[in-house]
């Protein structure tokens, strides 16, 4: 409730700001003990220091935000950046007496996939985890439980790499990346793994989920010269092995409009027949294929990691990450 725009009272602006008797004008300065210095004041603005007048409150209002904790917490400007790596709560103790500053942005990445093992036949990569952000989304004081995704683990010989585990927030899941495909098709998931080469004929890859991530890309034929493919990631697909004894590139992450940070990566592109060359990984640091053993994904990115080579265990996914901002002052 704002203070009377007309026929102001030293009592009008006590009962806005807080205060006891006797009233003091001095006492509400912006930035003091009574008036924030975010305050909107129509007539103002309310001075922090020298001359003040009554008529500089009018219709000004005490406006409270969000306060709340867990996770690790960053400050940006007007806005708090509460981040999540592992599970945890984050808990509202304030609710903002404003509905527009009653809201957060968020981002929730489950965790990457794992990259295939392979004996005779040649892995897919990982996919990357599922991506959701929204902004504008209500709070309520009360505890919000956080579960963060690991990363899938790359496997020994003629396996698919394990899928990543999903990541939510306030009934939103993002669905864990696909494993990579051990011969044969990519596991599906929040992006999909790529699919895997044997003797009997390509895999295709994984199907991503809608609004999350995309489909993983396609193995040849170990006949035809071989080759694995990429796993997908949020920005695009992972690309199919394009040429003998060259596995696809993993598809690119995306950066999130709750920050500049690129938190999904691609999956890592499939190792390779022969030691032929491994696909590169998604632009978000995607574990990239090898010639001997896949590499892991880098951590924080929710990527999968890439496939091995004959003998060789797939690269690992990393972990998942949740990112909660709202407006504090």
């Amino acid at each position: 409730m704002a203070v009377p725009s007309t026929n102001t009272s030293l009592s009008d602006v006590q009962t806005e700001f807080g205060g006891t008797n006797p009233i003091s004008i001095a006492e509400y300065y912006s930035g003091g003990s009574f008036v924030p210095a975010s305050a909107p004041a129509p007539n103002g603005p309310i001075p922090s220091s020298g001359q003040i007048s009554l008529g500089q409150f009018r219709s000004s209002e005490n406006l409270t935000f969000i306060e709340a904790t867990g996770g690790s917490v960053a400050t940006s400007g007007d806005f708090k950046i509460h981040t999540f790596t592992s599970p945890g709560t984050f808990t509202v103790t304030q609710e903002s007496n404003t509905p527009a500053n009653n809201t957060v942005e968020y981002l929730i990445v489950a965790g990457g996939g794992g990259g295939a093992g392979t004996q005779q036949s040649h892995g897919g990569g990982g996919g990357g985890g599922g991506f959701r952000s929204a902004s504008g989304q209500p709070i309520s004081a009360t505890g919000f439980p956080v579960s963060v995704g690991g990363g899938g683990s790359g496997t020994g010989p003629r396996s698919d790499g394990a899928n990543g585990s999903s990541s939510s927030f306030n009934g939103v899941t993002s669905t864990g990346g696909g494993g990579g495909g051990g011969g044969n098709a990519g596991e599906p998931g929040g992006s999909g793994g790529g699919g895997g080469d044997y003797f009997g004929g390509g895999g295709a890859g994984g199907s991503g989920t809608p609004g999350q991530g995309n489909p993983g890309g396609a193995g040849l034929p170990a006949g035809g010269g071989g080759g694995s493919g990429g796993g997908g990631g949020k920005a695009g697909s992972g690309q199919p092995s394009y040429g003998p004894s060259h596995g696809g590139n993993g598809g690119a992450g995306q950066s999130a409009p709750i920050n500049s940070t690129t938190y999904s990566g691609g999956g890592g592109g499939g190792g390779q027949n022969g030691g032929g060359s491994g696909g590169s990984g998604g632009g978000g640091n995607g574990g990239t294929g090898g010639g001997g053993s896949g590499q892991s994904a880098s951590p924080g990115t929710a990527s999968g990691g890439g496939g091995g080579h004959d003998n060789g265990s797939g690269g690992n996914g990393s972990g998942g990450i949740v990112v909660i901002k709202y407006r504090f002052q």
